[in-house]
């Protein structure tokens, strides 16, 4: 059944949202920093990141319908799922801290702290943001209206996005005084603590007006054989597997890209030099790209009115598959044609990023039009296993790539070395900034075009459950 008006105001849309800032200040550093902190800062080889990478992201994916499940049988008076949102915030800030505090112990000891630390926080943000995820399925049984609220959700990502990509740099500079690894600590601290306030916040603002009829039983197994049998959710699921996979591998082999490829540029506008870092251009590369995320997040609404969900997702990861593959043709000072192909690529991703969870959610209506039962924290468990996975896949295969184009990290070079990579370094560095992520992102093309739900679909499904809610 359902409770109270479907129309949500900004106060409570804000507050939804915040809650996806406070997880983005440790997701976007996962995107953009993670690889980079493992080799570069903290010390481990490619082949053992990427063997990390693979082993615990997948172990966290397979917690996430467990996750689900745990979250659908919760019953408390503050609902089903925000009460998580409470417990999990403190737990959450913890161990965002101890994942970036370097210990003093041998480089065994240094991998098996990577992988407990790193697990823990996972296994936490698992905790979480599925019911986080699920809240959205629950907040309101309009489907426009959700997709109105996914809208806000990621504008308040891309404030964490913001934070991460220029704030952490100079964070990091700052506290630690030219010792990263106390910088990334410090930094981190700050960004942990900030995340814990938040996802109260959103605790404090939202409400649960969905509510699933007392008489409904489900066990994991009919949760699971239910989302089997929904078609929709495979599609989009499927595509989430692909559309973060090439988010990882391209997001995260920037810092390698200037580091390495492009390197220090002088850069010529308006009659004036300007003598900038590889460093500085990365952080104005991803900032750039953040910018224009915001920008088609925010006109997703414009094309939601023209075009099926669908249709719009397929057709800008296309264009993201293009514009991705064109960076391998450029040279290293061609920079203003760099950063344009960052524009129309970041872009693109902004319709998808906010429709993606709103097709999960319409994919929960199908699963109770279809099946009769409703096990939202379940769908957007399954939801993050794909979006886990491809997170998993695309840090394994950066690591791996790098690894097998001879990447060397600096912690393995002579400490008097001026750290420098072979060509064929380059060369594997560059290929994971264009023609390997565009093929990755051709795979959501193709399942989308299977997707079935269409706009006049979901009108008839949405009356239907209304009826039968009542």
């Amino acid at each position: 059944m359902q409770d109270g008006s479907q129309k949500l105001s900004v106060v409570e849309k804000v507050g939804y949202g915040l809650g996806d800032t406070a997880s983005n200040l440790f997701f976007q550093i996962t995107i953009y920093f993670l690889a980079y902190y493992f080799t570069d800062v903290y010390g481990l080889k490619a082949t053992d990141l990427a063997l990390m990478f693979l082993i615990t992201r997948i172990w966290d994916a397979i917690n996430d319908p467990i996750m689900g499940w745990l979250a659908d049988k919760a019953n408390t008076r503050w609902g089903k799922y925000r009460p998580f949102l409470l417990w999990c915030s403190v737990p959450f800030g913890l161990a965002f801290i101890l994942m970036f505090t370097v210990p003093a112990v041998s480089y065994g000891g240094k991998v098996a702290y990577a992988y407990v630390t790193y697990t823990l926080m996972m296994m936490v943000y698992t905790a979480i943001n599925v019911p986080y995820a699920a809240l959205m399925g629950v907040i309101t049984p309009d489907s426009t209206e959700r997709t109105t609220v996914s809208t806000y959700r990621f504008v308040l990502v891309f404030i964490a996005q913001f934070i991460v990509q220029y704030a952490l740099p100079l964070m990091v500079n700052s506290f630690g005084g030219g010792n990263e690894s106390l910088g990334y600590q410090r930094a981190v601290m700050v960004l942990a603590t900030g995340a814990a306030v938040l996802f109260l916040v959103t605790f404090l603002t939202t409400r649960e007006r969905v509510r699933v009829s007392p008489s409904q039983k489900s066990s994991f197994k009919t949760n699971l054989t239910d989302l089997v049998g929904n078609v929709p959710w495979l599609m989009i699921g499927g595509a989430t597997v692909f559309q973060l996979t090439f988010i990882v591998m391209r997001s995260s082999n920037i810092q390698y890209y200037f580091k390495y490829v492009v390197g220090g540029q002088e850069l010529h506008l308006c009659g004036k030099v300007y003598e900038l870092s590889g460093g500085q251009l990365s952080s104005s590369f991803m900032l750039t790209g953040t910018f224009a995320t915001i920008i088609g997040a925010i006109l997703t609404g414009l094309f939601v009115n023209r075009f099926s969900k669908k249709t719009i997702y397929a057709g800008f990861m296309l264009l993201t598959a293009v514009t991705s593959a064109l960076v391998y043709y450029l040279a290293p000072e061609q920079l203003i044609l760099l950063f344009l192909l960052q524009i129309v690529t970041s872009f693109s991703m902004g319709p998808v990023s906010v429709l993606q969870w709103a097709i999960y959610t319409d994919t929960a209506d199908y699963q109770e039009w279809k099946f009769g039962r409703r096990s939202t924290a379940f769908i957007m468990a399954a939801s993050l296993f794909a979006l886990k996975l491809g997170v998993a896949f695309g840090g394994a295969l950066l690591g791996w790539i790098l690894a097998h184009y001879e990447y060397v990290s600096p912690v393995e070079q002579a400490a008097e070395t001026i750290v420098q990579q072979s060509e064929t370094a380059l060369k594997g560095i560059t290929l994971c900034m264009s023609v390997y992520p565009a093929i990755i992102a051709l795979g959501c093309v193709v399942l989308m075009a299977f997707y079935p739900l269409n706009k006049s679909r979901m009108a008839q499904m949405e009356s239907e459950l209304i009826e039968r809610r009542k």
